[in-house]
């Protein structure tokens, strides 16, 4: 019998575990060579683990289990001959599960005990004064009211209790479910998790803000975008504006593209821009390298392609490591303002919002724009305030006039048009 072990490949440099996050086949199952057959967490990014040859599988670790790479997760028998139709015994515990876990929960349900009859007075069902004005108010008979005081004598409690609904009302009364789910949080969310925390505490993060107006963004997307699809295949978005108007003022603001090694500051004459996108595992921060050299239409195909690849769970962990600089859209979702979070080692990260008609003074008159906010956090130990703000107006300047300060006054030619 020809049997294959199969190891956790290295999904990168610096890292050495990785956690078994779901089984996407059964023991004994017949798997296809390069069949996706798990999927593994890494403290950077959820990766599937395929089949290397075609066989029978036999599971060597557990949903949840922290593997070391180089560790044997299954094997493979690759002499086993391919069944031919589904295996019944696939369905097999569906049918014996039913009935074991239906009749536990009958058995543990606690049965209410059975009240104690209190003596029979005249206070007996008999309402206070004040549970009387309540009852009267509520049009409601004393009959249908439980008396819990002295004897059985209704309370102005027990007349609130009765009045009240038993959805909606006070939480003593309030029915349903009340469960409970408690999961365990992959490699990957308590890596981030960790990250946050170190952010917050290890570095001085202060955050500026600033307004931007769309209409000249509006403008040229509504007059160019068939024709800009139609000559490179992607879409003119939002990004590939606020992505070179970055890419400017990290140029005219060198130590907002730099990072703190221990007593050394790095400033790097690279802008790779990391893009936060949300994916099923959460946000990924894929990077685009050397965006001060890419086009418009550069930006938006890979953007598009870094971000199909996350929604797809195919993003590899180095096209997520580096960046000098982050970018955030919260806007997306809804936000109006937000202070984003640095994502170290980077010293600055910009976080736009979303887009509202608002009123503001231009050239003295009072007009309705497209306005959004924008935020930038950043590490003070490295950037000082003249800095920061500087670099968000040079980034407004672009937002505002992009055709002058992006497009040098050609906003076809700026396009590739």
């Amino acid at each position: 019998m020809s049997v294959l072990e199969m190891k956790v490949p290295s999904p990168g440099e610096s890292i050495t575990e990785v956690e078994i996050a779901t089984w996407l086949v059964k023991d004994g199952d017949y798997v296809e060579k390069d069949q996706p057959i798990a999927e593994v967490d890494s403290d950077k990014a959820t990766l599937e683990l395929p089949a290397e040859q075609s066989g029978v599988i036999t599971l060597k670790a557990e949903e949840g289990d922290v593997v070391q790479v180089g560790q044997v997760v299954c094997l493979i028998d690759m002499d086993a001959a391919r069944p031919e139709g589904a295996a019944p015994a696939a369905e097999a515990p569906k049918q014996e599960e039913a009935p074991k876990v239906a009749e536990p929960a009958k058995q543990e349900a606690p049965k209410p005990a059975a009240p104690v009859a209190a003596p029979q007075t005249y206070a007996t069902g008999a309402p206070s004064p004040a549970a009387k004005k309540i009852l009267d108010e509520k049009g409601m008979d004393a009959a249908q009211v439980s008396g819990t005081g002295r004897d059985g004598r209704i309370t102005k409690t027990d007349a609130e209790l009765a009045a009240v609904p038993a959805l909606g009302g006070s939480p003593m009364t309030a029915t349903g479910a009340r469960t409970t789910t408690t999961t365990k949080l992959s490699v990957l969310r308590r890596k981030i998790a960790q990250r946050l925390v170190s952010v917050k505490n290890e570095t001085a993060m202060l955050t500026t803000f600033n307004e931007v107006d769309m209409s000249e963004i509006f403008r040229l997307r509504k007059l160019y975008k068939e024709e800009f699809a139609q000559k490179h295949g992607v879409g003119l978005g939002f990004m590939s504006f606020f992505t070179k108007a970055v890419t400017r003022a990290l140029q005219m603001y060198p130590d907002v593209n730099a990072s703190i090694d221990g007593d050394f500051k790095v400033n790097y004459d690279f802008c790779d821009i990391s893009i936060a996108v949300s994916g099923p595992k959460g946000l990924m921060v894929p990077v685009l390298r050397n965006a001060e050299n890419m086009s418009f239409s550069g930006v938006e195909a890979n953007i598009k392609d870094l971000a199909t690849k996350v929604r797809d769970g195919k993003i590899t962990v180095d096209e997520m490591t580096g960046g000098t600089f982050t970018i955030t859209n919260g806007g997306t979702f809804g936000s109006m303002m937000s202070t984003p979070i640095i994502n170290p080692p980077q010293s600055a990260i910009l976080g736009m919002h979303n887009i509202i008609q608002r009123p503001v003074a231009v050239d003295g008159q009072v007009v309705i724009r497209p306005m959004m906010y924008v935020a930038m956090s950043y590490d003070h130990r490295i950037i000082d305030g003249k800095e920061s703000v500087g670099f968000l107006v040079a980034v407004k300047e672009g937002i505002d006039n992009p055709v002058e300060i992006l497009m040098g006054g050609d906003e076809r030619k700026g396009l590739g048009l």
